[in-house]
């Protein structure tokens, strides 16, 4: 029984790290400022194609918050001479693969196919960049599912925290938005889709990768045919505001009334893609929290089972970054979290690693990263990286060795650099009701805020029961909004109880009990309990409400979360006198 405890305890030695052999880049530059690099691999008959411009969502408009977003989506929407459809059935007859889209940093339109079509998929992919035309009712197409989409988004505790971090860690810089409102979704036009593709789509802020059964001397040419003509332009500069330095630990709960997890998040600034600490802060970060055999998941989980997974992630953009540590865990736990999540922050930066943890964190990172070049997206993903972020040409055969290079004293030194847990951004997604005395030993400071995003002047617990339901009680007409895009009518009725809110649901899914609830003033919740063909299912509902506006979702046991919004339904004359 101890042998086989200790099989699980000690896995084998690492293997040898295998050996990296790269096919050969050929690079030109354009005149008009085009990057070109061609990377022949015969080896299979397939060829793929990667346009890479250094402009992403940090140089969306600042009133249109998500245009690149948008406009990514719409490129494959029609050109001057296709419409959608002819794109979509020319792709498919190829056998071939085209899409776009874009993070914070870059912006990609990706190809791919046989190589007996690759000139047809290649001569595709230069039209939709070039040409796109954004069709009215292709924007207005994209505009409704966009919304319906940060409708779903904000029903996911991931993305509340994900969107609270880049808050509270990035301030004014750009980074800071991670989705759209729905107002600059309204905003949004055709016009201003075309102004932004001139403005940003400039042939000398862009890389043209190809990889695979390609011959030089004959895509040369074509290249020169397709993309020759394309002008440049101004390029749009990357000087935006410092992310703000923070003197003290504080805490950001977004309340979701009832929820039985907690999301949590801890978050320092972290450091640019081309920091000379980029290497020593991927070993600490993959001594802390990288993987299954990191400290953070074997103390939280393996130890104390207070979650499926607790992970740290490291952040490294063009201009800013970030380091968090993160963790679903159940609410009753949060506070026994915190205190091993700051045991393991202050252990990281106060005690060298050991040489064992150094020694397995190099091997764990020498060990997969040939997987990531065994393909041709694979290689491309990286190129694109080392284009656009301008990394050094030969970071693919350095990297190796500049992972071997670190040393315990520099995984120590940027630990304390960069792991500062006195002046960490606390971020805890769940019910704020049983989170607010569970934190308050960790924070100087704790500022509440509802799940679309905005400050909720008191606490969680600041507002009396009674009170709270006399507020919210009556008949509320809901419209649920299905994957499919289509709306549910139900009705949701709130009555006052001796000890808070009682009431039921009335829809074409069933009619069912509210066996519980929650308000604070804003933040509605509760458990409904359904009879459906004679098995009892429970729904959680979360909702915000404003006056007589409610805006919130509903999730059904194992079922992704429909979004909702309300209206409170006014007495009749007849109803006040009767």
């Amino acid at each position: 029984m101890n042998l086989q405890h200790d099989s699980i305890k000690q896995p084998p030695p690492p293997l040898p790290a295998r050996s990296i052999k790269l096919p050969t880049a050929f690079e030109t530059t354009l005149p008009n400022g085009l990057g070109v690099v061609i990377v022949e691999n015969p080896r299979l008959p397939l060829v793929s194609y990667r346009l890479a411009l250094r402009t992403g969502d940090a140089h969306d408009p600042q009133d249109l918050p998500g245009l690149m977003d948008m406009l990514t989506g719409l490129l494959t929407e029609g050109t001057e001479s296709r419409t959608s459809r002819e794109i979509a059935d020319e792709v498919a007859r190829l056998g071939a693969t085209l899409q776009a889209g874009a993070n914070s940093d870059y912006t990609t339109i990706a190809a791919s196919s046989l190589s007996l079509f690759s000139e047809n998929i290649f001569e595709l992919l230069a039209d939709v960049t070039l040409r796109p035309v954004f069709p009215e009712n292709e924007v207005e197409l994209a505009k409704q599912n966009t919304k319906e989409s940060l409708k779903q988004q904000r029903a996911q505790p991931s993305f509340l925290a994900s969107e609270m971090v880049a808050r509270v860690v990035f301030g004014d810089h750009p980074y800071s938005v991670t989705a759209p409102t729905p107002e600059s979704i309204d905003a949004t036009t055709r016009d201003r889709l075309l102004e932004f593709h001139r403005s940003e789509f400039v042939a000398n802020n862009a890389v043209l990768i190809v990889a695979g059964d390609v011959d030089r001397d004959s895509l040369l040419p074509q290249i020169e045919s397709l993309f020759g003509g394309w002008q440049p332009g101004d390029v749009s500069g990357n000087d935006f505001p410092d992310p703000p330095q923070r003197a003290s630990r504080a805490a950001y709960l977004v309340d979701r009334p009832g929820s039985a997890q907690a999301n949590i998040v801890i978050a320092n600034a972290g450091i640019m893609r081309t920091s000379p600490d980029y290497f020593p802060m991927l070993l600490m970060h993959t001594v802390l929290g990288a993987n299954a055999s990191s400290r953070l998941f074997m103390n939280l989980r393996e130890e104390k089972g207070y979650t499926y997974g607790a992970y740290s992630s490291l952040d490294a953009r063009r201009t800013a970054g970030s380091f968090r540590a993160t963790a679903e865990v159940r609410t009753p736990v949060t506070g026994d979290s915190l205190k091993e999540f700051f045991y393991e922050l202050n252990r990281i930066r106060n005690e060298p690693v050991s040489e064992k943890e150094i020694s397995d964190a190099k091997s764990y990172l020498t060990g997969v990263f040939p997987i990531r070049l065994e393909t041709q997206e694979g290689l491309i993903d990286q190129l694109v990286q080392i284009k656009t972020f301008g990394l050094p040409d030969d970071y693919l055969e350095i990297y190796r060795n500049r992972i071997q290079a670190v040393t315990i004293e520099q995984v120590q030194e940027v630990a304390r650099k960069y792991v500062r847990p006195d002046e960490a951004a606390i971020i805890i997604v769940g019910d704020g009701a049983q989170l607010q005395d569970q934190v308050k030993p960790y924070a100087e400071e704790i500022e509440f805020y509802n799940t679309a995003g905005k400050r909720k002047i008191r606490s969680a617990s600041a507002i009396d029961s009674r009170t709270a339901a006399v507020a919210i009680a009556g008949n509320w007409s809901l419209q649920i909004d299905t994957a499919l895009g289509q709306s549910i009518p139900a009705k949701l009725t709130l009555a006052q109880a001796e000890d808070g809110l009682t009431g039921r649901v009335e829809s074409e899914m069933g009619d069912g009990e509210l066996v519980s609830a929650t308000f604070d003033g804003e933040s509605f919740a509760g458990t409904i309990s359904f009879d459906v063909a004679g098995h009892v299912m429970e729904a959680q509902i979360v909702g915000e409400v404003a006056n007589d506006q409610m805006e919130g979702s509903i999730s059904l046991q194992n079922a992704p979360a429909l979004s909702f919004t309300g209206n409170r339904e006014r007495e009749s004359a007849t109803d006040s006198h009767g």
